[in-house]
């Protein structure tokens, strides 16, 4: 049985346009993994299925995608052991997606190459092509045109799942974006991201990064007090993560807000 980690990530910076002809919105996103993780592992077997996470549709949907790229008859077993939070915009569904499409990569006779699989992963969703790639990205168009960033990566990083937090579905958090008219000013914002990017050399450089678009939470705040460098919510939430350069603020951080959700204490990994 092949296996390997399935990696969460965060979005160190999230700007938001106005949807195109598509549907799909326009953003310019930092992404970065953590080593908060599921596990996948696939193996030959007399059909393909899916075991250990009921409501999984994006591995299955992989397993498929890749048998017909490939031309093979897609008779694989994946197995997935859960870590991550649920639909709390840390990527864990689509991690185990591309996490499944890269062993299943290294289980056929004539293995997808790099572009093809990227372009694969494009078709199952929008977070997939970044966790194909290593290291940190910038995700521009629909968020899975993508580019390597060389991010400093001595930090900690404190995730926040806040008690009792109930998401909505993506589209109802980019309904209610466009209800506000949060896409004006979207030309600005990119360009300071871009700019702020320019500037990175140090962990502490990140925090020149705007602010997320499409959510925000006190717990931001919470996590700025508590001597975090930079705080915001993590893609459409409603996690929310902070950024320590000392361990020790870090670990008081969590303690603290251990009673407001569940909380983990991870660090930056380049690896998928």
């Amino acid at each position: 049985m092949n296996r390997a980690p399935a990696p969460a990530k965060i979005n160190l910076a999230l700007v938001v346009g106005a949807p195109g002809s598509d549907g799909k919105h326009e953003v310019a996103t930092v992404l970065q993994r953590v080593d908060l993780a599921d596990r996948v592992a696939v193996q030959p077997a007399e059909r393909r299925h899916v075991r250990g996470f009921a409501n999984d549709t994006l591995v299955a949907g992989a397993l498929a995608a890749i048998a017909g790229a490939a031309a093979e008859d897609g008779r694989w077993a994946a197995r997935i052991w859960k870590r991550i939070p649920v639909a709390a915009g840390l990527g864990g569904g689509s991690s185990d997606a591309a996490t499944a499409l890269k062993l299943v990569n290294r289980l056929i006779p004539r293995p997808l190459a790099a572009d093809r699989l990227t372009a694969l992963a494009r078709t199952l969703g929008a977070d997939v092509p970044f966790f194909v790639r290593d290291g940190p990205q910038l995700g521009t168009g629909d968020g899975s045109t993508l580019e390597l960033l060389n991010l400093p990566q001595d930090f900690w990083v404190v995730l926040v799942v806040p008690r009792g937090a109930v998401k909505g579905s993506t589209a109802e958090v980019y309904r209610r974006f466009d209800e506000r008219g949060g896409a004006a000013g979207f030309d600005e914002r990119r360009e300071r991201l871009l700019a702020a990017l320019e500037g990175v050399r140090r962990p502490r450089d990140l925090a020149a990064l705007p602010a997320n678009d499409l959510e925000s939470s006190p717990l931001a705040a919470e996590l700025l007090r508590l001597g975090a460098f930079r705080a915001d919510v993590s893609g459409a939430g409603p996690a929310v993560y902070g950024l320590f350069s000392r361990r020790a603020d870090a670990e008081t951080a969590r303690a603290t807000l251990a009673a407001r959700g569940r909380t983990w204490l991870t660090v930056p990994t380049w690896y998928g």
